[in-house]
């Protein structure tokens, strides 16, 4: 699996609105509710399960990196989106960098070993400082999906 893979262009916003923590997560989620790729009779559940998350730890791990997710019952299948901020949302991440990549990502509620391979895909792409570069000057939702998809060289 790959961050790539759970990606499609409605599920990338290049430039999000929120310019703070909860209501990113909240964008992040009104926007898979928008297109289809989450039941809206389960907006309130999910993002009551994302808040308790966030409420234990923040999901900000640092590097301008934050990856909140939680389990959910009404997908069959990992559901995620990602968002750029340009001028960065404070996620009380570890390092207390602002965040500049957000990866919010829902796991069918019994599918526990996705969802730790799931955050380590995430995790390894993004860890990245190369990609990370690479998404910020990337100009449009096709160059972030091919940042992604690692389809870009890396630059050095």
């Amino acid at each position: 699996m790959t961050l790539a893979s759970l990606l499609t262009p409605d599920r990338v916003l290049a430039s999000m609105e929120a310019t703070e923590h909860w209501p990113a997560i909240v964008e992040l989620v009104d926007q898979l509710v928008a297109t289809g790729n989450y039941p809206e009779t389960g907006r309130e559940t999910i993002l009551a399960s994302l808040h308790d998350r966030e409420e234990q730890r923040s999901t900000g791990i640092g590097g301008g990196i934050a990856i909140p997710h939680a389990f959910s019952d009404d997908i069959e299948e990992v559901t995620a989106i990602f968002g750029r901020s340009a001028g960065g949302i404070d996620f009380g991440a570890i390092d207390n960098a602002a965040v500049h990549y957000i990866v919010l990502f829902l796991v069918p509620r019994e599918q526990y070993t996705l969802h730790l391979r799931t955050l380590a895909a995430i995790a390894k792409i993004l860890n990245n400082g190369n990609v990370r570069n690479q998404l910020a000057e990337a100009a449009d939702i096709t160059e972030i999906l091919d940042v992604l998809a690692l389809k870009t060289t890396p630059r050095v």
